[in-house]
């Protein structure tokens, strides 16, 4: 496979429908999802002999956020001749701040500017309402359970966002091992629904579990949370770590009210060490108001769920000569936090 050139080359890619719909990263790479306006960009300027220009481009935020993204933006330019400056990973920003700077001959990147920009929107997004959340949970641990929210392609990389946003951990599989973290995760009710019980679950659990390693178990698939609770509690003794409540909407989901019940009839039957961790449709004013009774949060939809935060990339010089389209200031904006990274 060949890096897209021209509008010329298009005429080489065949794609069958028999494949899974998402880019490769041979495809994103090789320019196979730019917009095709960048390809006839480059016809033009080659038409013209200006293709090889210097230029310096610069990317800017529409809204404030926490940048997420940038190490795979610069991986896309790792190969070509460019010089870059960035923000690092995890910073945050505010509108209309340079979060990134490229220069070089505009034929190195230009094809680029799709990529780039959607890489850096997208994963800033989720990044920023992983911020949110953890801000609400008020110090309690968070992991992030949002990849059946997103399609496969793309959940490792808002998995990992929202670990550069501040969750403790992911459910993820390759989202938390890019981040460097082993993913994390209970059962999910299928498990329960199969074996007709919750306790015969939690002891299969305990029989094939490492000693060391935690155990928390569901609790409102069959009967009432805090009955179910104790008989887990029970059953289990002190192999057990935790409970969680994941109470359907249907149900009124998962309350104050509830989670003080639990709490309470676990702390009478003597369970005070066992631990109370909630998920279910949660988002930063509910966390908020969970947050003082319970003990960690599992947090899908609304990372997963959150806008991607718009980027542009606007040309500041050319062969260092200062340029800017209308409503801009030409030349480049000097940013203390940008970093040479290339």
């Amino acid at each position: 496979m060949e890096e897209l050139r021209s509008l010329r080359d298009l005429k080489r890619i065949n794609v069958s429908s028999d494949r899974l719909y998402s880019a490769t990263h041979e495809e994103i790479l090789n320019g196979y999802t730019t917009d095709v306006y960048f390809l006839r960009t480059m016809d033009i300027l080659r038409k013209m002999g200006l293709e090889n220009k210097v230029v310096t481009a610069e990317i800017f935020a529409r809204r404030e956020g926490l940048l997420a993204g940038i190490e795979e933006a610069i991986s896309v330019l790792k190969n070509k001749n460019v010089e870059i400056w960035a923000m690092p990973e995890g910073t945050v920003f505010e509108p209309k701040e340079t979060i990134m700077r490229i220069r070089g001959p505009y034929s190195e990147f230009g094809i680029y500017e799709t990529v780039i920009l959607g890489m850096l929107a997208s994963s800033s997004g989720w990044a920023t309402a992983a911020r949110e959340a953890k801000k609400a949970c008020k110090g309690k641990p968070m992991l992030c359970f949002g990849a059946r929210h997103v399609h496969p392609a793309v959940a490792p990389v808002m998995e990992r966002a929202a670990l550069v946003g501040g969750a403790d951990n992911a459910s993820c599989i390759l989202g938390a091992k890019l981040y460097g973290k082993e993913p994390v995760g209970t059962v999910p009710h299928a498990a329960f629904l199969i074996a007709g019980d919750t306790v015969e679950v939690a002891l299969a659990y305990d029989a094939i579990t490492p000693p060391d390693e935690a155990i928390t178990i569901l609790v409102d698939t069959f009967k009432d949370e805090a009955e179910e609770s104790i008989r887990v509690a029970q059953a289990l003794g002190k192999r057990l770590y935790g409970v969680r409540l994941d109470t359907p909407g249907e149900r009124g989901g998962v309350t104050v009210e509830l989670v003080k019940e639990v709490r309470a009839r676990l702390d009478q039957k003597g369970f005070n060490n066992v631990k109370i961790i909630v998920s279910g449709g949660l988002y930063p004013e509910k966390i908020s108001e969970l947050a003082d009774y319970v003990d960690a949060f599992g947090v899908g939809s609304y990372i997963s769920g959150a806008h991607p935060i718009d980027m542009t990339m606007d040309i500041k010089e050319v062969e260092g000569q200062p340029i800017a389209k209308r409503g801009r200031i030409p030349g480049i904006i000097d940013n203390d936090k940008l970093i040479k990274v290339k």
